[in-house]
C-alpha cells in the first residue's frame, strides 16, 4: 500500500527519512545489539541520545546558556496545572489571551492555583483572529503572562508578540514548534508537545529561563516540578526514550535541510499554495482573518455542512487523510506540518479544483 497524506492535527506525518533510520536501527541501534525501545536510560548509548538531542535544540533554536531544556512525559495538557504550581506563586496572578481551546484549558486550571485574568480574548468570532493588546492592558504584578503562539484548532498565530513589559511570558509552542525561527529570550518558558513536528506522541519539551525555577509551592508534585527535572537531567524517572531519539532524528533531519530558516521557507511555499487556491475559490474559504493565518494548520469551509462533509470522504479516498475539522469548529482543516512535503499539497489543491468543478 502506498502512503497516503496525513494532514492530522496531531500525531502528525514524520519525514520518510527519519521514519527509514529509525526503521534501519530498530533491532540494532548503531551496533548495540539493542532497540532504543529496550534500552536502559541509565545506558551510555541513551545518555548520548538525550544529549545529542538537547544540542541540537540548543544548535537550531539558538537557545541561550541560561535556559533549561527539559524532556517530560505527560503531554503539553500537564504543563497547564504545572505552570502555575512552578511559576504562580509571588503576587498569585497570571494574565492569559484567549485565542482558543488550548488556552481557555490553561486559564481554566491556572484559576484552581491562583487569579487568572483575561486580557483579551477572540472568543467572539470563533477565534479567528489574534486580539490585539497594548502594554497597559496587563497587570505589571502578574507572575507571568500566557499564549498558546499557534492555534492548531483554528489556524492562527502571533506574528507579533504581546508587550507584557517585565512581566515573564510563557507561550505553548506545541503546533509550530521548529516550523521557523523563535527568539527563545523573549520568553520566560516555551513547551510543546511533540507529536506535530517532533516526533511521536508521549514527549513533551520545556525550554525554561534558569531564575524562574525553584520557585514551587509546597504542594506541587515531584513529577511537575521544573527545578526537580533540571537537576536530574530529565532523568529522575525513566523517560520516554523512544520519543526522544525520535525527536533527536527529527532534529537531525531539520538541520540537514539547511536548519530552521530553510524549514521556514519551505513551510511558507506550502502554505502559499493552499491560501492562494483559498483565496481564488468559489467554493472553498479560509475562516482565519489573512494577517493572523497560521502556516502549520489551515482550517477551511465550504459553507455547506453536507457538502463538507462529502468533501472529506471523497479526499479519505483519494489518500488525502485527516482533513475533517475539530469537532468543536467543523469544516474542514489541513494540517501542513514540517514533514508534509510541498507535493502534497499540491495535490491536495488539485483536488479541491476538481472537487468544486464536479460539484458546482
Amino acid at each position: 500500500m502506498s502512503r497516503v497524506y496525513n494532514f492530522s492535527a496531531g500525531p502528525s506525518m514524520l519525514p520518510v527519512p527519519v521514519l527509514k533510520k529509525a526503521a534501519a536501527e530498530m533491532l540494532d541501534y548503531q551496533g548495540s545489539g539493542q532497540s532504543v525501545a529496550e534500552m536502559s536510560h541509565r545506558s551510555k548509548e541513551f545518555e548520548k541520545i538525550i544529549q545529542d538531542a538537547e544540542a541540537l535544540f540548543r544548535e537550531l533554536m539558538n537557545i541561550p546558556d541560561n535556559y533549561k531544556v527539559l524532556f517530560l512525559q505527560g503531554g503539553a495538557s500537564t504543563q497547564f496545572a504545572a505552570i502555575p504550581l512552578n511559576f504562580m506563586n509571588g503576587s498569585g496572578k497570571a494574565d492569559f489571551i484567549l485565542t482558543g481551546q488550548w488556552a481557555k484549558k490553561a486559564f481554566s486550571e491556572a484559576k484552581k492555583y491562583g487569579k487568572a485574568r483575561e486580557v483579551a480574548s477572540s472568543a467572539d468570532k470563533t477565534f479567528s483572529y489574534i486580539p490585539k493588546t497594548k502594554k497597559e492592558d496587563f497587570d505589571s504584578e502578574a507572575d507571568y503572562t500566557y499564549i498558546c503562539l499557534n492555534n492548531t484548532i483554528y489556524g492562527t498565530i502571533f506574528h507579533e508578540l504581546p508587550d507584557t513589559g517585565d512581566v515573564p511570558l510563557i507561550a505553548d509552542i506545541s503546533s509550530c514548534f521548529l516550523s521557523e525561527p523563535l527568539d527563545i529570550s523573549k520568553f520566560a518558558m516555551v513547551y510543546g508537545g511533540a507529536q506535530k513536528n517532533l516526533g511521536p506522541a508521549g514527549l513533551t519539551i520545556c525550554i525554561i529561563r534558569e531564575d524562574l525555577l525553584g520557585k514551587a509551592r509546597d504542594i506541587t508534585p515531584t513529577m511537575l516540578d521544573y527545578q526537580i527535572m533540571a537537576e536530574n537531567g530529565s532523568l529522575y524517572n525513566t523517560p520516554p526514550c523512544y520519543a526522544i531519539y525520535m525527536c533527536k532524528l527529527n532534529l537531525e533531519w531539520i538541520k540537514e535541510l539547511g536548519g530552521l530558516e530553510a524549514m521556514k521557507e519551505k513551510n511558507e511555499k506550502k502554505a502559499k499554495v493552499l491560501y492562494d487556491f483559498l483565496d481564488s475559490s468559489k467554493m472553498f474559504k479560509g475562516t482565519v482573518v489573512p494577517e493572523d493565518r497560521s502556516l502549520m494548520n489551515v482550517p477551511f469551509v465550504t459553507g455547506d455542512d453536507e457538502l463538507d462533509k462529502k468533501f472529506v470522504k471523497a479526499a479519505t479516498e483519494a489518500g488525502f487523510v485527516n482533513l475533517k475539522g475539530h469537532r468543536s469548529v467543523g469544516g474542514m482543516r489541513a494540517s501542513i506540518y514540517n514533514a508534509m512535503p510541498l507535493e502534497g499539497v499540491e495535490k491536495l489543491v488539485a483536488f479541491m479544483k476538481a472537487f468544486e468543478e464536479n460539484n458546482a
